[in-house]
């Protein structure tokens, strides 16, 4: 019995999540509204406020969790796997609702009152783990920082998505983030590393 309730309790907040995602992205934190995120998750406002007591406390919870679910493209870590990541990313960026929301909400987040760094840094620590695993193999040339690279990475990967979204509703994503790479990796790349570098989404070498 107790396992039954916590079970629909894991799945009520699943749907007001979901709900949330697709709310927040279409209309931004000041257009949703409860009601809307409501009908959507089809729960009673007790069961929305026994998860969250607030909107502002569901778009913290969104903005948080924008990395949960996605499954990141295999392969052995280091700078390959790492252009694939962001590639990756750039297409959930174009369907994914949750994730969608999640970079919208970190954008946003002064209009609900927070200013935390968690999303961004949750970022940087993944694009760290994939460095310092290029850095042991040889990929990076000896004087890049792994730690300053990621956040710069991050940094410019979070301009280059919204740019993208302003001027084609994130249609070019891609090649801009192809882009971003043909102009990084000379810097970064270890010479004979960079003729082996691959797109994911297409079949052009790094050059």
């Amino acid at each position: 019995m107790v396992r039954s309730v916590q079970e629909r309790a894991v799945k009520t907040r699943e749907a007001i999540l979901r709900a949330a995602s697709e709310v927040f992205d279409e209309f931004g934190f000041s257009g949703a509204s409860v009601s809307k995120i409501m009908k959507r998750a089809g729960v009673t406002q007790g069961g929305m406020y026994f998860h969250f007591p607030s909107k502002e406390a569901l778009a913290h919870a969104v903005m948080i969790e924008q990395g949960e679910g996605l499954e990141m493209p295999p392969g052995e870590d280091g700078l390959q796997r790492l252009i694939d990541i962001t590639l990756y990313l750039a297409g959930q960026l174009q369907t994914n609702p949750a994730l969608r929301a999640g970079v919208r909400l970190a954008i946003e987040q002064g209009e609900f009152g927070v200013q935390d760094d968690a999303p961004y840094q949750y970022w940087v620590q993944e694009f760290a783990g994939q460095l310092r695993a290029a850095r042991d193999r040889g990929e990076l040339l000896a004087d890049v920082d792994v730690d300053d690279l990621a956040w710069m990475l991050v940094s410019s990967y979070s301009g280059t998505q919204l740019l993208s979204q302003i001027s084609t509703g994130r249609a070019d994503l891609h090649r801009r983030i192809i882009t971003l790479w043909r102009y990084l990796l000379p810097g970064i790349a270890a010479p004979g590393i960079r003729p082996l570098l691959t797109f994911t989404y297409q079949d052009d070498p790094v050059a």
